[in-house]
């Protein structure tokens, strides 16, 4: 009787001194056979300390590693390097909920690690597309800039393009604070993942959420810019593996929150300056686009499971640019943006959203009856319509003069002001129901004539301007 086979014994990972060249974050390890891309690497100092790295490239022998760490201490022929065969991976539970992580998924908080038999690659898997449910239902953010004007909807990705100085952060931690399913008893979270922010940054936000008790349903990833930059490239990833164990396993509704992807994309400059490869706009990467949508779609809802992922992604347009590549490649794969407006901070007014330039494209399927309520199309269209023509005779009355205006332009110059000063300003802490948005619109809205609601039904003109008049 012929004996059962003994499985082979897997392989010993191999110490390799073959180190040809340190270049930035990068080793160029050369003799080395069946490296994998993405395959995780151990790194031995010679001061005996060790770091972690990653593969980025594998041709003819030769390994390109991405070093999580400073390689300053690195020498070609002590330090040894050891391929461990196998992916980033994040072990994950229900325990993540209410802590806080350094970049690599790493306690910051001084808690125990997580430790799990569920650990994920952190690439993610792809979605089928044919897989992909229609986003949906509406996310309540208390903004009503964002409530009624440019609608947050379940599944979406919805990106903020912001500037230096102005209050990115301060929106970012009140959205985390105060987002929620509207008349839903349904798992609600957020992930929040910081990119290359400053300590005192981050003591900021981690104030906010335990003040108000957002952490306890939050799971928050931290990346100081004092970190290794390119552990800034494996942020987003920890963050986005989190939110699909929770969404597609624990049937929860995530919101991930990404702040700066700005910081992000340098990252990855940086990589492909190093690597010496031929630089495509502005000397980002040429495969920029092809790496942010790795990111951006792995939000969404999947046909026969509960839970879904929406993300809300925030980006500093370098000197104000629009067209910069990077919110210009952004705009491409994302469901619209929220524009951040320089000229009303100056006025004093938050969060200083400017509504004309932003947009969502989902947002009809976010809201209406049953979902916000019925009047909500009509009375943002009107919205958006008077403001804009509020501020044109805003333009015309700084050469002509207000008295030179008839009386209906005088009226949509006071609904401009009272736009920006009572409906799109707010207070940080201040948390407006849709219907308190919606019935503040209506408000808004109360000097001007009723032959001028050209966009509103007249069902919905008798049924809630009589209501906000009487």
């Amino acid at each position: 009787m012929a004996s059962a086979k003994t499985p082979p014994a897997p392989a010993v990972p191999v110490d390799y001194r073959t180190i040809d060249r340190i270049s930035g974050p990068l080793l160029f390890v050369r003799d080395v056979e069946n490296a994998a891309y993405g395959e995780m690497v151990e790194i031995s100092l010679p001061d005996g300390s060790r770091r972690q790295g990653q593969v980025l490239d594998s041709r003819k022998g030769l390994a390109i590693v991405q070093v999580f760490g400073p390689t300053m201490s690195m020498n070609l022929t002590s330090t040894s390097i050891k391929f461990l065969g196998e992916v980033a991976r994040l072990p994950v539970s229900d325990e993540m909920l209410g802590r806080v992580f350094n970049g690599l998924g790493e306690p910051r908080d001084g808690g125990p690690r997580i430790i799990s038999e569920n650990q994920l690659e952190i690439v993610g898997n792809a979605m089928n597309p044919y897989s992909r449910e229609e986003p949906s239902e509406f996310i309540q953010t208390g903004l009503s800039n964002i409530d009624v004007m440019n609608t947050l909807v379940r599944g979406q990705k919805l990106p903020i393009f912001s500037g230096a100085g102005l209050p990115h952060n301060q929106l970012a931690a009140q959205i985390v604070r105060q987002a929620k399913l509207k008349d839903s008893t349904e798992n609600f979270a957020v992930v929040f993942a910081a990119m290359g922010i400053t300590s005192e940054e981050a003591n900021y936000f981690l104030r906010e959420f335990e003040s108000t008790g957002a952490l306890e349903r939050t799971v928050v990833f931290l990346n100081l810019s004092s970190d290794p930059s390119m552990e800034r490239v494996v942020t987003p990833r920890m963050a986005l593996t989190t939110a699909e164990f929770l969404a597609y396993e624990r049937d929860m509704h995530i919101l991930v929150v990404l702040t700066d992807m700005t910081n992000y994309c340098e990252a990855l400059r940086e990589i492909a300056s190093a690597r010496e490869e031929v630089p495509g706009r502005r000397g980002y990467p040429g495969y920029l686009y092809t790496d942010l949508a790795t990111l951006y779609e792995r939000a969404g809802k999947i046909h026969g499971r509960k839970g879904s992922i929406t993300q809300l992604p925030i980006l500093t347009m370098p000197a104000d640019d629009i067209t910069h590549p990077i919110p210009d490649l952004t705009g491409y794969i994302t469901e619209g943006q929220i524009v951040a407006s320089r000229d009303l901070q100056r006025r004093g007014v938050y969060p200083p959203i400017d509504v004309l330039v932003s947009l969502s494209r989902l947002m009809n399927q976010g809201i209406g009856k049953g979902r916000t309520r019925e009047d909500h199309r009509g009375l943002a269209d009107q919205l958006y319509a008077s403001y804009a023509t509020g501020k044109d005779q805003r333009a015309l009355s700084a050469i002509v003069g207000e008295e030179a205006l008839s009386a209906t332009d005088r009226i949509y110059l006071k609904i401009a002001e009272r736009f920006e000063n009572e409906f799109v300003n707010q207070r940080p802490d201040e948390d407006r129901t849709i219907e308190q948005s919606l019935d503040l619109g209506w408000d808004i809205l109360s000097d001007l004539p009723e032959s001028e609601l050209k966009r509103i039904k007249p069902e919905f003109i008798q049924k809630y301007r009589a209501k906000r008049t009487a």
